[in-house]
Order: C-alpha cells, then structure tokens, then sequence
C-alpha cells in the first residue's frame, strides 16, 4: 500500500527529488510511467516520455539534430584526454565530463563589453573585449572597418590570465575614427560564435 501510495503522489509531477528515501534509493530506470535516475545522493524521478504518432515538425526536428551534433561533440572531448580533464574540472556532484561538454554545446559565448577608450588610431592602441561563456571563450576576433565600409585591420585579440578581457592592439595607423564600425566576434571550444559590433 505504501507503495502504491507513494508513486499516485509522484504521477501528479512533472519531475521530482528525493534525497535519502529508503523508498527510492538506488532505484534507476523506468518502473510503470516513472523514470529514476541517480544523481549522486538524490533519485531524480520524471515522467517517462510519451512517444507522439505525428511527424516532427521543421522545429523539433532542429532540435533532435542539434542534440545529436552536441552527442557528437560529448563523445569527441572524451577521446581528448585534456579537453576531458578540464571539462571535468567543473562538474559538479553526479555531473561528469560529458554533461558540461553537452550544456557548453548548447550555450554561445557572450560579448559583455567592448572597450574602445584606448583606441586612437595610432599603431599600439588597444581595444579591449570582455567576452564570457559557461565554459571558456576559445577565441575573440576583431574587425576595425572606415565608415564607408573599407577594411582597416583585423585579428584575434589576446586573452588576459583568467580569459576574461581580450585585448587586441592596433598594428595599422587609422587616421579618421568618426563613423569607424568595430566588430567583435568571439568563439567557444564547441564552435559556437557570438558577433557584436560598436561605432565610434
């Protein structure tokens, strides 16, 4: 009784945790409509998906190949000994690898700031990007366009101690700033970018 009980109490939600239950303890897999996972010292107890008769639309399907590529790239970290290692490094409790791997998959980096206050135009002045990600900005590239659209310089900006300002320095003298576009792009270990742009 006590069983039948307690999975009525469970059906009525989405997604439950349950934390040093005898009941569910060690439990993993599906059982009737319910699905246990152990996660650490918690059961993580969901419903089990329900398989829909109709095609995927245009949007799920994008969805389904995108967590396929982020499988694919889980699965290539684990082969990379390093890449593995460091993922590691910032699972949490019941997290592995693989997990942040995935998450870092889904998320682009984020261009937070871009500092253009010690850019003269003179070879050696600087611009400095602040860029984040939920794991690391693999890369940050910077474009310095004339307003009528003209290349004036491009490349990657260097990465401080902690990965969190980049500073490209000019190697090019830019006579005329006003109208000048500065466009920021920076990149993750997955290969996802995020592009920004300021004009001075």
């Amino acid at each position: 009784m006590v069983r039948v009980l307690f999975f009525k109490q469970i059906n009525i939600l989405k997604m439950a945790e349950s934390k040093n239950n005898v009941v569910t303890h060690g439990l993993s897999g599906k059982i009737d409509l319910l699905v246990f996972r152990q996660r650490g010292k918690k059961t993580i107890v969901t419903k089990a998906p329900v398989q829909s008769s109709q095609p995927p639309s245009s949007a799920q399907q994008g969805v389904r190949t995108k967590f396929l590529q982020a499988v694919i790239y889980g699965k290539s970290v684990g082969a990379d000994p390093a890449q593995k290692a460091a993922y590691q490094e910032q699972a949490e409790e019941g997290q592995s690898f693989y997990n942040i791997a995935i998450a870092d998959f889904f998320n682009a980096p984020d261009i937070e700031e871009i500092n253009v206050a010690g850019y003269t135009g003179a070879i050696g002045s600087k611009i400095i990007v602040k860029a984040t990600d939920d794991f690391e900005v693999s890369k940050v590239h910077v474009k310095i366009e004339n307003g009528n659209g003209s290349l004036v310089e491009e490349g990657d900006a260097v990465a401080d101690a902690i990965g969190l300002n980049f500073t490209y320095t000019a190697t090019i003298a830019n006579a005329s700033l006003a109208g000048d576009k500065i466009t920021v792009t920076a990149f993750d270990n997955p290969g996802n970018e995020t592009e920004s742009s300021k004009t001075l």
